[in-house]
């Protein structure tokens, strides 16, 4: 299995995906094809559009999953890349579309996978630890889980001092953990994962990522981290 997921897509100063060049360039090395899914936002043409001019200098060859039989599409491509946005309106939309079990099956076969914020959260095997708002009601909140633990893109960590009175991001995660037993990476901006069969690492920015795990400290982790121990709980 071969993934890479990003926090975001989008850096401040620089362009869509321009962050993640060296990354991007890896996973796309052998990759001819590719299938957009842009389901987290509403104007799917115009996203897909943004897509394959970003990937236009990889020599990829961009199609988005609506613009024509998914299935044959990603039957025909070497990768899927799965855009940011609402991950409430892009789950509601895999499964109205029956798209979760192709792309699974597809990933699981060979097929990079490449998520950014939203669709980083569908990799993980629910989307409870997203930070967006609830706009549509999905069927259910299982994801693809490529990975069997859960990812908080966008991170951000307490600030001291802030006026704000509402929940910090470490403290909704602390509220997940109680209710659940599972491992949350919380991943800052700029940074992402590569998955490389059984290998898992952590690259990107320097401001690296946390990981929370009922009962324990919060871990901090910086680019380079190996965290193939976190793969050890799935099943074969």
């Amino acid at each position: 299995m071969r993934l890479l997921l990003l926090s975001n897509s989008t850096a401040p100063g620089r362009g869509y995906l321009e962050h993640a060049t060296d990354a991007l360039g890896e996973v796309l090395q052998d990759v001819r094809r590719l299938v957009f899914v842009p389901f987290a936002l509403a104007d799917h043409d115009g996203y897909t559009a943004i897509v394959a001019k970003a990937l236009a200098p990889f020599g990829v060859e961009v199609a988005g999953a609506h613009q024509d039989d998914p299935i044959r599409l990603l039957n025909s491509a070497q990768a899927v890349f799965t855009g940011g946005g609402n991950t409430f309106r892009l789950l509601r939309e895999l499964y109205r579309r029956e798209l979760l079990a192709p792309i699974r099956d597809r990933v699981a076969h060979g097929t990079v996978y490449i998520g950014s914020s939203a669709g980083t959260n569908v990799a993980c095997p629910t989307i409870r630890t997203t930070n967006d708002m609830p706009i549509v009601q999905p069927p259910a909140f299982d994801a693809a889980g490529f990975v069997p633990f859960q990812i908080n893109p966008h991170y951000l960590d307490p600030q001291p001092g802030s006026t704000h009175m509402g929940e910090t991001r470490e403290e909704r995660i602390d509220q997940f953990l109680e209710e659940n037993d599972v491992p949350v990476l919380g991943m800052r901006e700029g940074t992402w994962l590569r998955r490389e069969d059984q290998t898992l690492t952590l690259g990107g920015d320097e401001a690296g990522a946390r990981l929370f795990r009922r009962g324990a400290a919060p871990a901090e982790l910086r680019p380079g981290a190996d965290l193939s121990e976190l793969l050890a709980s799935e099943i074969a």
